[in-house]
């Protein structure tokens, strides 16, 4: 059922539309899983505040945004604020939505209204425990985070370079995940001139990386090409995606035109690089077997015999990898971050590189949870991070068993909403 002042529009107008919801990444987090019916909600989203449930989004009246006027729809997206006044919580990415212009705001709502199915589906009800309860004070906090206006083309920059700021910074909500939070869990920016933007935060019990020209841990030694490949198929000569990133680009990016991804590469490797506590020196040959490093004093390193024996085969003995499927380690920019809590969580629970249309055959990671201890986890990345030109921070024992404790309460049922 589409509203009456829903008037209809072109097809053109719906498949940017379309676009525009792919680019948003709405199916992710309004999808409850991939045998549940696309922008019906239900997705559960886990906060530090407690769980939040995603809203359907399809054009049924009576459970999803059938009645919205475009005023409606706009309101939602931009301002947080649903059409019966509740304040909705900034796991919807509204505070970087306010930036888009009124032409995709007006063709995103004429997809939604004319191009989705409606489903009649009511999500669970998000309830947080007080006084996150309390939507009301969402005003206040609106007020103070979500004012971004209209984006403004900058002028001392070219067209390229503002295409990929506009998609970063509104539709794409890359700051969402990237940019660190603030006392109140605002992000610190939404743009390039705050200095923490896009800088890599914590998410999840992910850590998702620094999008600036760092060149150990952020894409200072990325290409354009490389970023822009990445966002395609999940995979370059630097790395491979994991974690939540997999979905962002199985359901998102690699749908994206290619003008769009050379746009947003060409936009990240503008933003200037961030000091940090890590470095790399390559090494000065490649092929060395770099495990010689592994012994000092006569002594083997502590974790080179669990990366002998567990790591080696596919990393290989110089932490090269096997490019594009497998990720190197010397010089990958994840293994040079700050935070290791990605590092530590993809060993604890293994994963899988995503699945696109132009990328190769994803490989699989085994899971080491109940196999390896935490001071075996520790000392592993520990040498991992000082290896092949790498210099990092070690992983303690503390900084695994947290995290052990962390995805394991995720695991637990949650209760009835």
């Amino acid at each position: 059922m589409i509203v009456a002042n829903a008037q209809a529009a072109d097809p053109e107008t719906i498949a940017l539309g379309e676009y525009l919801a792919k680019v948003a990444d709405c199916a992710s987090c309004h999808t409850a899983g991939p045998h549940h019916p696309p922008f019906a909600g239900g997705l559960p989203i886990n906060s530090p505040f407690g769980v939040i449930y995603s809203t359907n989004i399809t054009p049924d009246p009576a459970t999803g945004i059938g009645r919205y006027s475009y005023a409606d729809f706009s309101r939602a997206v931009r301002e947080g604020i649903a059409r019966d006044g509740r304040r909705l919580y900034p796991a919807m990415p509204y505070a970087s939505f306010a930036a888009a212009t009124e032409s995709d705001m007006q063709a995103l709502y004429a997809y939604f209204m004319q191009g989705v199915k409606p489903v009649h589906h009511t999500p669970p009800q998000t309830r947080l425990v007080f006084p996150f309860s309390q939507r009301w004070g969402l005003m206040f906090w609106s007020a103070a985070f979500a004012n971004q206006k209209t984006y403004q083309s900058r002028t001392d920059r070219d067209t390229q370079w503002n295409r990929g700021a506009y998609l970063v910074q509104t539709f794409g909500h890359c700051g969402a995940c990237h940019t660190p939070r603030g006392l109140a869990f605002q992000e610190k920016g939404y743009s390039e001139s705050s200095p923490d933007y896009l800088s890599g935060a914590e998410i999840d019990n992910w850590f998702a990386g620094n999008l600036t020209g760092t060149d150990s841990s952020g894409l200072g030694r990325w290409s354009e090409a490389d970023i822009s490949t990445f966002l395609e198929t999940g995979h370059n000569r630097h790395s491979v995606a994991f974690g939540s990133m997999i979905t962002v680009i199985e359901n998102s990016t690699q749908h994206l035109h290619k003008a769009d991804l050379n746009a947003i590469a060409h936009y990240l490797k503008s933003l200037p690089a961030k000091k940090g506590k890590t470095s790399y020196k390559p090494p000065a040959m490649q092929g060395q077997l770099v495990l010689t490093g592994a012994v000092s004093n006569q002594f083997e390193r502590p974790g080179a015999g669990l990366y002998s024996g567990f790591c080696a085969k596919c990393h290989r003995d110089n932490g090269t990898g096997k490019s594009p499927q497998i990720p190197r380690l010397g010089g990958n920019a994840m293994v040079l971050s700050e935070n290791a809590s990605s590092l530590v969580r993809l060993v604890l629970e293994g994963g899988k590189a995503p699945l696109t249309k132009n990328g190769p055959k994803p490989k699989k990671m085994p899971a080491y949870e109940k196999k390896f201890s935490d001071r075996e986890i520790a000392d592993v990345l520990t040498f991992v991070r000082n290896s092949w030109g790498n210099a990092a921070p070690a992983v303690t024992t503390r900084d695994v068993s947290l995290l052990r404790k962390a995805l394991r309460e995720d695991r637990l049922p949650q209760s009835a909403p």
